[in-house]
């Protein structure tokens, strides 16, 4: 331990297990999220950074039946639910990539699109087959914003935007 009472692996940016930790300013115990990963907290930092958005809506739960259902997404951690009994977070896992969902929580600055009047970002998914994924988002409650078409920069892309104001830009193979 660090004499200003940091474990040098926190300094450098790295939660481990081995250190306490809080949610919602109560101290929690280890082991209490059986689905985080203990990181070996004597691995060398090997410079790869890893990024996970985290779209913020009304109802993570239900946003995360749509994910499920439109994407494929796996639901591989569930927050305990707050006071309100909606979970902080709900992470998913995508073929090779991750993102997670939260609710809307006004006092920590944590706005959905509907607080904000749109989204002001593009998440962009480069999949095999545009128009498959297009489809089921769109069966199950998602709008066309522009039509998944050949463009002529080469791919086969359009935009949907998702029943939570997120903006999907959907790419894949031209036809």
């Amino acid at each position: 331990m660090h004499p200003d009472g940091v474990a040098p692996h926190r300094r450098l940016g790295r939660l481990t297990m081995h250190q306490p930790y809080q949610v919602r300013g109560r101290r929690v115990r280890r082991g209490a999220f059986p689905n985080l990963q203990d990181p070996d907290p004597d691995r060398e930092d090997d410079g790869r950074m890893m990024l996970s958005p985290r779209l913020i809506v009304p109802d993570p739960v239900r946003a995360s039946a749509f994910y499920q259902a439109a994407l494929g997404a796996e639901q591989v951690f569930a927050a305990p639910p707050a006071e309100d009994g909606r979970p902080s977070m709900i992470e998913h896992r995508v073929k090779g990539g991750s993102f997670r969902v939260s609710p809307a929580v006004r006092a920590w600055g944590w706005r959905s699109p509907e607080d904000l009047g749109g989204s002001p970002v593009l998440i962009e998914v480069e999949i095999e087959d545009a128009d498959a994924v297009g489809e089921r988002m769109i069966a199950h409650g998602a709008e066309v914003v522009v039509p998944i078409e050949n463009r002529p920069y080469g791919k086969r892309s359009g935009r949907i935007r998702d029943p939570f104001g997120h903006l999907w830009i959907i790419t894949g193979h031209l036809r």
